[in-house]
């Protein structure tokens, strides 16, 4: 059992070293904002995932965002989404991001992106161009990337089945609440069959959307199906409580690109020369959190820490209290720290923790928690330093 966890583990570890897992972030903004409360004296630290919500909080007008990343793939997403803002009038930019590809890509990168990024970044994206040509099979950046390889192996499935993926379009366009609900209910043993449930119990499969084993235990072992019971929990939380018109991190990934109406901030038009100068103020680090406040120590107001701290109390316990302890050396009074997971409760950090850092309740959260247009994590956790 031990060789099979090594191996798995190891199977992680080569993907997510070297392919860019998140083409798009898997979180809400929207919530984000509401529960960090960002004004113009924040300064945020955070763990990079595609970028987007980076954007997405300049809009709160902080003074510093610091994104972090160990995989420098994810930050020269974040700085190619810079360069675009800074250097591209709206349609380029929405056309680049917005529909995944663009027809004079090589020259907007050459003329007027390069130049743009640090050279981390630029030796990415020299290699890594066909991204946005939508010449070859995957024809949007939506479909690259492990997330985005299974997005266009998922999509192959549907088009392979013309009734489901019919009854798909008609979910995703429905007006309705009521609506949703009725296609979803008829659709839902169709879309989870035998195959599916095979499919995303794989470790492979996880691995590609960036889930590891030991992640994967806390969930799966809750459902009788597995994964797929999460799967199906998730998947009626999106479509029979929240409307589908607006969440364009679903309709993304059925679509493959995203909708002028139905887009991150980032891509809408009213926020375009608000972003285009304020992006200055997110720096890209290719580190790990602790790794940053040491060799950048400050006073921040807010950090999110996405769900990775489930691994580290997988994984490394020693780094898991080394990081509290740098957040809690490296905040002021009142600093907000938010984190995800994949469990319900959250039982690993540390009790010193606890003593100095006040933590809403679920139920606090709750109604937070059931807005998110995500809704794959099990739990949020929102802690304010006394």
């Amino acid at each position: 059992m031990k060789y099979v966890d090594h191996l798995q583990d190891w199977l992680f570890r080569l993907v997510h070293q070297n392919n860019l897992i998140y083409n798009t972030c898997w979180e809400d903004p929207r919530c984000d904002r509401q529960m960090l409360g960002f004004n113009q004296d924040s300064e945020v630290v955070m763990i990079t995932s595609a970028g987007c919500n980076a954007l997405d909080y300049l809009l709160d007008d902080p003074k510093a965002i610091h994104a972090i990343d160990m995989n420098p793939r994810q930050n020269a997403l974040l700085d190619l989404k810079k360069a675009s803002l800074s250097q591209l009038y709206f349609e380029d930019h929405f056309t680049l991001f917005g529909a995944g590809k663009h027809p004079d890509f090589s020259t907007l990168y050459t003329q007027q992106l390069r130049q743009q990024l640090p050279a981390y970044a630029q030796e990415i994206w020299d290699r890594s161009g066909n991204y946005f040509s939508g010449k070859a099979g995957r024809k949007t950046m939506y479909y690259y990337g492990t997330s985005g390889m299974l997005a266009w192996l998922l999509r192959g499935y549907l088009k392979a089945r013309p009734k489901i993926n019919r009854d798909l379009k008609a979910l995703f366009a429905a007006d309705t609440l009521e609506e949703q609900i009725r296609i979803y209910d008829a659709l839902e043993p169709r879309l989870l069959n035998q195959l599916v449930h095979w499919a995303v119990n794989r470790h492979f499969t996880m691995c590609l959307i960036g889930v590891p084993q030991s992640q994967q235990a806390l969930f799966k072992d809750e459902y009788e199906r597995g994964i797929t019971g999460f799967l199906q929990d998730c998947l009626r939380r999106v479509f029979r409580t929240l409307p589908i018109k607006d969440n364009y991190f679903w309709q993304l990934y059925y679509q493959g690109y995203y909708q002028p109406d139905c887009a991150p901030n980032y891509l809408q038009e009213q926020h375009f020369e608000t972003l285009k100068n304020r992006q200055e103020r997110i720096q890209t680090y290719n580190n790990t959190l602790s790794g940053f406040l040491k060799e950048n120590p400050g006073a921040y107001t807010q950090y999110i820490l996405l769900d990775h701290q489930d691994w580290l109390a997988a994984h490394d316990l020693a780094g898991l209290v080394e990081e509290w302890e740098l957040i809690l050396e490296n905040s002021r009074s009142g600093t907000r720290i938010l984190m995800r997971s994949a469990a319900d409760k959250i039982d690993f950090i540390p009790a010193f923790v606890h003593q100095r850092v006040d933590f809403k309740s679920n139920m606090e959260l709750a109604d937070i928690h059931a807005a998110d247009r995500v809704a794959t994590y099990a739990s949020v956790q929102l802690g304010i330093v006394k």
